[in-house]
């Protein structure tokens, strides 16, 4: 195959794992997203990276939406209340994360990513309520974590479906379906404002997003199937989420030294 259309094909490829990945645990697409820009693809400017990532891991996650959707997994009065003190905290996030160093950047991006993994890992065992949902009760919780995961998103460049996930259930009780259906209304909102902020600085390649987002939408089916046959397994579908974010980490971190 010729160099051009060998990268195209690795554009496409990366692009499809991102969506099966958003379309399986609700996260992981910009944690996979950013690595296979930067070390597969080869995108030279960690900046670069991030924006392009976050425009593609927001349209992407609207794919994944419209399957989890008609499943009936999306508890959308959640989403509203989450998203928006959320895309508040991602434009300043956003901000403090241009300033920064690139590769300090993905460093501390993946130490954050082993942190969220081991929290995952301790509270496999808890199903969640299915009748859960956000009330007069926890909507301070709610906004509070939505705040604080939005600022995370927009500093690391990030969807952060593998933050919103942990954070929904830890302010609701939802049981991880739920939470993976929900949070990608939050990782499309977040995304897209991260991606503004970035497009602003002219930090997004045009056309490797749109290899991304063909690639993404086609894997996002296959992660929609494989997230319903997992969540039928007691703490399964949250010991993969986990494995997905230590893999990544301990590679990026490796990659950083």
């Amino acid at each position: 195959m010729p160099p051009d259309l060998t990268h195209l094909a690795l554009e496409v490829l990366s692009g499809a794992v991102v969506g099966f990945t958003l379309g399986l645990i609700g996260g992981g697409g910009s944690i996979l997203a950013v690595p296979l820009m930067v070390y597969v693809v080869g995108v030279a400017n960690p900046h670069v990276a991030i924006g392009t990532s976050a425009l593609a891991v927001a349209v992407n996650a609207l794919a994944g939406l419209a399957q989890h959707a008609r499943a009936g997994t999306v508890k959308w009065r959640c989403a509203a209340i989450f998203d928006t003190c959320g895309v508040v905290g991602a434009f300043g996030g956003a901000t403090l994360g241009k300033a920064m160093d690139g590769r300090r950047l993905l460093l501390c991006f993946a130490l954050l990513m082993i942190v969220v993994g081991v929290l995952m890992v301790r509270g496999r065992r808890n199903q969640g309520c299915a009748g859960a949902a956000c009330n007069r009760e926890n909507v301070g919780r709610v906004m509070t974590y939505g705040l604080g995961t939005g600022a995370l998103s927009g500093f690391f460049g990030i969807g952060g479906g593998f933050l919103i996930v942990p954070a929904l259930i830890a302010s609701t009780g939802m049981p991880i379906l739920n939470a993976i259906g929900t949070s990608l209304v939050a990782v499309a909102a977040f995304g897209a404002s991260t991606a503004l902020s970035y497009m602003a600085s002219g930090l997004i390649d045009w056309n490797l997003a749109v290899l991304f987002i063909v690639g993404g939408i086609a894997g996002s089916f296959g992660g929609m199937r494989a997230a319903r046959a997992l969540a039928g397994t007691t703490g399964a579908l949250t010991v993969f989420f986990s494995g997905v974010i230590f893999c990544v980490a301990t590679y990026m971190i490796w990659r950083s030294f």
